[in-house]
C-alpha cells in the first residue's frame, strides 16, 4: 500500500505543477489505475515494469474502462487526456524517456555511503522534484530492508523540491516512519529564508525535528524574532545562538555551533578539527586547489597529499611559536 502511495505521489508530481491543487477524484483515479495496472502485471509476466507500460495501460485500458462506467467521469473531475499529454515527455520517444524506463535494477542495499549529485538539475522545475522523489523512495526501500542498522538520509538542496503542497503528506510520512526503522532524516540549508518562506516546511519538517543545529546567525540578528518563533526557541536558546563566535579565543582556530535537543537541553559547542580533517573538508577554493595540485604531483594520491600539506602547516606553526 505504501509503495503504491509513493508511486502515486510521483505521478502527481509529474502531472501537476507546484501551485496546482490535487482533488480527491484525481488522487483516487490514479490510485485505482495503479491497482489495476499492478494486478495486470501480476497476471501477465511479460509486461515490463516501467513507465512506458503504465502509460500505455492508461492510454488504452484505463481510458476504455472509464468510458464503460455507468457513472461518467467528466474532464473537470479527472482529465485523462491532460494527464497523458503532460506525461508524454516521459514516454518512449519523449525528451525524458530515459528517466523512468530503466531496464536494469541497481541494488543499493549493500552500499554503506551513497551520494546523489543533482546539482546539474537543481534549477530544472520538471526533473528536480521527480529525481528527488526517486532518491527518497530508494532510501525508504533501504530503510525497510536493513534491520537493526542505523540509516541516515541527509538532504541539502533537495528538500526544496519536497516542500510543495503536493509533497506535504509524503514528507510527514517520511519523518514519522523513519524513526520506527532505526533511521534519521536530516535537512540542511545555508539560507534561513528558505525555511521562513515555506509553511509546508514548518508543518512537516520543523514540527517533527527534535534536534536542531544552528551555525553563526549574526547576519539575521535584526530579524531573529521571526526565526525564533518559527523554530520554537526560548529566549535562553535565542541568547545562546546569538552569542556564537562572538568571543572566540584568537589563539585557536575553531568555530562554534549551537545544538538544541527537543527544547530540554541546549548549548553552544566549539568545533575544532585536526589539520588533516580541515584540509579534507575545506570549501576554500585556494586550499582545495592546493590539495588537488599536490595530489596530482603524487599520482592522484589525495590522502598522501593531505598528510604532506598538514605536516607542512604544523611545522610552520611550531617554527612561529619557537
Amino acid at each position: 500500500m505504501e509503495k503504491k502511495d509513493s508511486i502515486k505521489t510521483l505521478l502527481l508530481t509529474l502531472w501537476k505543477s507546484e501551485d496546482d491543487r490535487v482533488t480527491k477524484t484525481e488522487s483516487g483515479e490514479l490510485g485505482s489505475a495503479l491497482s489495476m495496472f499492478l494486478d495486470k502485471m501480476n497476471k501477465d509476466k511479460n509486461i515490463v515494469p516501467c513507465f512506458n507500460s503504465f502509460y500505455e495501460f492508461m492510454r488504452d485500458d484505463y481510458r476504455q474502462e472509464m468510458a464503460q462506467r455507468p457513472i461518467p467521469i467528466y474532464k473537470q473531475d479527472f482529465d485523462i487526456d491532460n494527464f497523458l499529454t503532460t506525461l508524454r515527455q516521459y514516454y518512449h520517444g519523449g525528451r525524458f524517456d530515459f528517466l523512468l524506463n530503466a531496464k536494469e535494477n541497481i541494488d543499493l542495499l549493500g552500499k554503506r555511503f551513497i551520494v546523489f549529485e543533482i546539482d546539474s538539475i537543481k534549477d530544472n522545475k520538471e526533473l528536480f522534484p521527480v529525481v528527488t522523489i526517486i532518491i527518497m523512495e530508494a532510501f525508504i526501500n533501504k530503510m525497510r530492508r536493513l534491520k537493526g542498522i542505523r540509516k541516515v538520509l541527509i538532504c541539502e538542496e533537495a528538500w526544496k523540491a519536497l516542500s510543495s503542497a503536493n509533497m506535504a503528506e509524503y514528507m510527514r510520512y517520511l519523518y514519522k516512519t523513519v524513526r520506527k526503522y532505526f533511521g534519521e532524516a536530516v535537512v540542511v540549508t545555508q539560507e534561513i529564508d528558505d525555511i521562513i518562506s515555506s509553511p509546508i516546511v514548518k508543518e512537516t519538517i520543523i514540527n517533527n525535528s527534535d534536534c536542531k543545529i544552528l551555525l553563526d546567525q549574526r547576519k539575521y540578528m535584526n530579524r531573529f524574532d521571526q526565526i525564533q518563533e518559527l523554530l520554537g526557541l526560548t529566549d535562553k536558546e535565542k541568547s545562546q545562538i546569538l552569542s556564537i563566535n562572538m568571543a572566540n579565543n584568537p589563539n585557536r582556530l575553531y568555530k562554534e555551533v549551537w545544538i538544541g535537543l527537543g527544547g530540554t537541553q541546549s548549548a553552544v559547542y566549539a568545533t575544532e578539527v585536526s589539520t588533516e580533517e580541515y584540509l579534507c573538508y575545506t570549501t576554500e577554493e585556494t586550499e582545495k586547489i592546493q590539495v588537488l595540485n599536490k595530489a596530482k604531483q603524487l599520482g592522484g594520491d589525495t590522502e598522501a597529499a593531505i598528510k604532506i600539506l598538514a605536516n607542512e602547516r604544523k611545522s610552520l606553526c611550531l617554527h612561529q611559536i619557537s
